[in-house]
């Protein structure tokens, strides 16, 4: 029972970051479910992705009611997602756990980096997005839809796989892959980037997790009460965030992040 309790504990911590700091923020679960509950990594990704999954499905339904969500570019990247999950859940029980822990610090520090540089951007009085180059995925003008062109179709679905092998490998929802790629890839606004991102990375993560469950190694003892946990979490903290949230949070968000990450790297090379 106290381990349930300090999983929820855990996992309202997680939907607190992710109210307060969007998608991307999710991806500190893993660590706290290594360090925190003890976990490795092959065990903590799947519950951190059920806890990432369920808090981006909350999101994903708020941006859909308030017509923020492109549906039809989500269910393309995602169905390609769903479709490469398995093969990095089966690569990632073919590693030993020191290769998995290093490999996912790394790509902490690379979403960390990213993070911090759109929030000195935004300090800056810049916009988040930066600069843009030429996109092959613009909207319609006249109906506000995306032009689905082959040079789009191609860029959405590297998209999709490479979030999608990351999701089974390292447990993380992709929000750090699907956003840039995204912010590079097309003309939206940033709500609606963050938005259609988060529709991705539950419908990536619920697939991730269906996959995990029928080959037996998602732990729904520590899953289930953190997965309810960072729900709690999320609508608890989301009131708070038009407060609190912005450039200096995320920045925040980014040091604790690398300092995470150089944790991880350090306890899996020296035990």
């Amino acid at each position: 029972m106290e381990h349930q309790l300090l999983g929820a504990g855990l996992g309202a911590l997680i939907g607190a970051v992710l109210a307060l700091t969007g998608a991307g923020g999710g991806i500190l679960a893993v660590p706290l479910l290594v360090f925190g509950l003890g976990l490795s990594m092959v065990e903590a990704a799947p519950v951190g992705l059920l806890a990432v999954g369920l808090a981006a499905g909350v999101g994903a339904v708020l941006g859909l009611r308030q017509g923020r969500v492109r549906y039809r570019a989500a269910l393309f990247i995602a169905v390609i997602g769903i479709a490469a999950a398995p093969f990095g859940l089966m690569l990632a029980h073919t590693l030993p756990n020191t290769p998995l822990a290093v490999g996912f610090a790394g790509v902490l520090m690379y979403a960390c980096l990213r993070i911090w540089r759109k929030a000195a951007r935004e300090l800056r009085g810049e916009s988040p997005c930066g600069e843009r180059q030429i996109m092959p995925c613009v909207l319609n003008p006249l109906q506000g839809r995306l032009r689905w062109t082959l040079p789009c179709a191609r860029a959405l679905a590297v998209t999709g796989a490479t979030s999608g092998l990351l999701s089974g490998l390292l447990g993380v929802g992709g929000g750090f892959v699907i956003i840039p790629a995204l912010n590079r890839y097309t003309n939206l606004d940033m709500q609606s980037i963050v938005a259609t991102s988060l529709a991705v990375i539950a419908l990536v993560a619920t697939g991730s997790v269906v996959s995990a469950s029928l080959s037996g190694v998602m732990h729904w003892q520590v899953g289930a009460p953190f997965a309810a946990g960072a729900v709690f979490g999320l609508l608890l903290a989301r009131p708070l965030s038009a407060k609190l949230a912005g450039p200096r949070l995320q920045q925040l968000f980014a040091i604790i992040g690398v300092a995470a990450a150089l944790m991880l790297a350090g306890k899996a090379l020296l035990g």
